[in-house]
């Protein structure tokens, strides 16, 4: 295979980063390697999802422009506002990418990441039966999806209603925790802090969300709500996996297998392929002090669906159909987004700066987190 496009594609994008942020850098060179405490950190997994920030914002993210080595070779910079109080950082996609990312970050002794609020800012794909095209998600659970057994569709046995079965498990498709695997490897689940999740919705709540007429009409092809209704702040779980699929089966499945995961207590509605790489790099930076993971936001807004309305194959959704949702989620990514920021900037002193103390279990399946109750999970 010929990289040199690729490696072309890399040269522009890093000099069109120098110029725009060519005044920020060299303050910075100028001020020495100061470290950078932001308030929060604005976490996004490819161009399209970091542009809803840079254009039309009112946030000046290209003041100070910070190379990081190991970060993404197509993303290697950190942008931040001019006091350093908001930055954001492109991952890369998947969850490989995700995780190496993060963990660079909190590595990095640019940054003083204690105090600071990650707000993960995406699209995902939405399950119908929770949420709809344009919608704003967050997260109380991150479940990872593909940590399972995987046999072919074509070769399940016929009361077989997918190939997907928990590790060690030989129950297919099931909330029943006989199913539960035992074989774990501490990244299957993750309990974000509830509390500020309410509070981050709350702030989403004040936005004006972009919807189109095209959406619209993709909507009235399922017969059932919520996918039929308008957009609107969910709170359901993130379902990260690195393959792009799509369909009933295996949705049916894996919202099975999110239930089974979380006790029974959280219902999968985004779709995406970085959460889970993310949350276990944000797990092991707080338990070497480098950050706080009670505040860690993971939003998601909903460009498409996950499976199709009626009369219409998975396979032709997932390559052929417009849905006309992955221009207004990324428009919606900044406005709600943006409240979320100014929620945490504007209330620092008193509120957020201090903390907002969970009153749930927070982490990943092996308690890493400690000094709190254990994983509702693993009893």
């Amino acid at each position: 295979m010929n990289l040199s496009w690729l490696l072309c594609f890399h040269l522009l994008i890093t000099a069109v980063s120098s110029d725009v942020g060519e005044n920020g850098q060299y303050v910075l060179q100028k001020a020495g390697r100061d470290v950078i405490r932001p308030k929060v950190f604005i976490l996004s997994t490819f161009a399209p999802e970091a542009n809803a920030w840079y254009q039309g914002s009112s946030l000046d993210l290209f003041a100070n422009n910070i190379t990081i080595p190991g970060l993404s070779p197509i993303w290697p910079d950190v942008h931040c506002d001019s006091g350093g109080e908001v930055c954001q950082l492109t991952t890369g996609l998947g969850v490989v990418n995700a995780a190496a990312s993060l963990t660079v970050l909190w590595s990095s002794p640019r940054f003083d990441l204690r105090k600071t609020y990650f707000l993960i800012a995406a699209i995902a794909g939405i399950n119908p039966h929770e949420a709809t095209i344009t919608s704003v998600t967050f997260a109380p659970y991150v479940v990872t999806l593909d940590t399972q057994y995987a046999a072919s569709a074509l070769e399940i046995p016929n009361n077989y209603s997918s190939g997907w079965l928990p590790l060690r498990s030989e129950l297919p498709d099931t909330t029943d925790p006989a199913a539960y695997p035992t074989l774990i490897f501490g990244w299957e689940a993750f309990e974000l802090n509830a509390k500020l999740m309410r509070r981050a919705m709350a702030a989403a709540r004040k936005a004006k969300l972009e919807d189109t007429p095209a959406t619209k009409v993709y909507r009235a092809l399922y017969d059932y709500a919520p996918a039929n209704e308008p957009p609107g702040i969910v709170s359901c779980v993130s379902g990260a996996s690195n393959a792009y699929w799509a369909g009933h089966a295996y949705g049916e499945a894996f919202q099975n297998y999110t239930r089974l995961m979380t006790n029974g207590s959280g219902t999968y509605c985004a779709t995406n392929t970085e959460d889970s790489g993310i949350h276990e790099a944000l797990v092991r930076g707080h338990v070497a002090g480098k950050l706080d993971y009670s505040r860690v936001i993971n939003m998601r807004t909903a460009s498409n669906f996950d499976r199709p309305p009626p009369g219409v194959g998975a396979l032709s959704q997932l390559l052929y159909r417009n849905q006309g949702g992955h221009e207004p989620a990324l428009k919606n990514i900044y406005l709600a987004g943006i409240e979320v920021v100014r929620d945490v900037v504007d209330n620092w002193n008193g509120i957020f700066e201090g903390g907002i103390k969970p009153d749930n279990y927070i982490g990943d399946m092996f308690g890493s987190i400690k000094n709190q109750a254990a994983p509702r999970d693993l009893g």
